[in-house]
């Protein structure tokens, strides 16, 4: 299989992959053989034409990324010479190769574990230094070596469990059964710990979302264009401007994030406004974070201060043209006073919410269904009658956790991980 690795379209060089148990064959079909992991000058002839003079890379399984024989040809990157290559490769009994291919061979080769292949597909896809340092941590096995840990202490605990199966009668250690409950019951706590903070790891990898509410004419859409530092909403003085929500992309404290305007919040009967109003009300319910905007020349209405009780981060704005009337951020959007204070708000409550830390957590829903799956097992363990019944449980939970990195070859969740990658990697 075969397929260019670099970005598509007209380039100084392009990289052409090639990766299979026909490789060597493939290569000595195009060139003369480079010495292994050298990159090597070679001209590429196919068919008694020289397709380009290109720099080749060989390396023999298993010491490749693929864990199979594998090369590299370094092209010229006009999009001619590309597919030249591209047609001999094909003519010479290569293919093009499916997406994620390249890594999900590594996986089958034990290269990687599954979470360091996601670490892969997150890293090609971070746009924010805190993506960036999340998805490297997890593709150089932090995630695995933590889930590692955990499958060990629940072999250990089997292990031990198995001991008081087989050997009931024998001189054992007293009290063994009632001890490896107890330390089940401290794994699955600690596993709970763990999917509670899930939710960190997975904003961090997908991005936050802050919906910006309050009543009509509290300068949600003049405190949106301030922090994305560019006109995305309209602003007028004509209250109920805002019908729709107006989102602008922004990073906050290197996690990106979703800024959403809404429609002021009041009840209306005009119907366009009304349903605004709805998607406003939508938003805040679906943003881990709320801005509720006050007007500090106005008195606050009593929907914006119940958003307070859920937590949102209260922000007086217009503080240019009276005192605020209440606690909270106070800002002005017109002259951009308390705008600093705001966004280093702002940054405290994002780096709350996504789990900036140097330790691997959760990315992704999968790996948090399986740890339920495994706490449920291991939940079903001091319901467990005999000790039979608590070894299955504690086989059920390594099978879950399992899961995790792939010690299950369950082809389904391979297929969902690797259908995600761009070809070519």
């Amino acid at each position: 299989m075969f397929a260019l690795a670099s970005g598509a379209g007209r380039a100084a060089v392009a990289v052409l992959r090639l990766s299979g148990p026909g490789c060597g064959a493939v290569l000595d079909g195009l060139c003369r053989r480079p010495l292994p992991r050298m990159a090597s000058l070679r001209r590429l002839r196919h068919g008694g034409l020289v397709l380009d003079q290109a720099l080749v890379l060989w390396f023999p399984g298993p010491a490749s990324y693929t864990g199979e024989d594998s090369a590299e040809f370094h092209l010229h990157g006009g999009p001619a010479v590309v597919a030249a290559v591209a047609d001999a490769l094909v003519a010479l009994g290569a293919r093009p190769a499916e997406p994620g291919e390249f890594t999900r061979r590594a996986f089958v080769h034990g290269k990687l574990d599954l979470t360091a292949a996601e670490g892969v597909a997150d890293l090609i896809e971070a746009e924010t230094e805190a993506q960036r340092r999340q998805a490297l941590r997890q593709l150089e096995g932090g995630l695995a070596g933590r889930y590692q840990g955990w499958a060990g202490r629940l072999a250990r605990l089997l292990a031990r469990q198995e001991t008081f199966i087989e050997f009931e009668d024998e001189d054992l250690p007293e009290g063994l059964d009632a001890a490896v409950a107890e330390d089940a019951a401290a794994l699955r706590d600690e596993l709970a710990a763990e999917i509670a903070g899930a939710a960190r790891g997975e904003a961090l990898r997908e991005g936050l979302r802050i919906a910006i509410l309050g009543a009509p004419n509290a300068g949600k859409s003049s405190l949106l264009n301030a922090l994305a530092g560019r006109e995305a909403a309209i602003v007028s003085p004509q209250a109920g401007t805002t019908r729709d929500v107006v989102e602008a992309r922004v990073v906050i404290a290197g996690v990106p994030v979703l800024l959403a305007d809404t429609a002021g919040l009041r009840e209306t009967a005009d119907a366009i406004e009304a349903e605004g109003v709805r998607r406003a009300r939508a938003q805040g319910q679906a943003a881990e974070l709320v801005l509720a905007v006050f007007a500090a020349d106005a008195a606050p209405d009593a929907e914006t201060l119940a958003l307070l009780e859920t937590g949102a981060l209260a922000v007086v704005n217009k503080a240019d043209l009276a005192a605020p009337a209440l606690a909270g951020i106070a800002v002005s959007a017109r002259t951009g006073a308390g705008l600093p204070a705001l966004r280093l708000a702002l940054e405290a409550a994002v780096r709350a919410r996504a789990g900036l830390s140097d330790v691997a957590g959760l990315t992704r829903p999968r790996h948090r269904a399986a740890l339920a799956d495994t706490i449920a097992a291991l939940d079903a363990l001091p319901q467990a009658a005999l000790p039979e019944l608590r070894a299955e449980a504690l086989r059920a939970a390594m099978r879950a956790l399992g899961r995790l990195t792939g010690a299950m070859s369950v082809e389904a969740i391979l297929d969902l991980v690797f259908s995600e990658f761009c070809i070519g990697k």
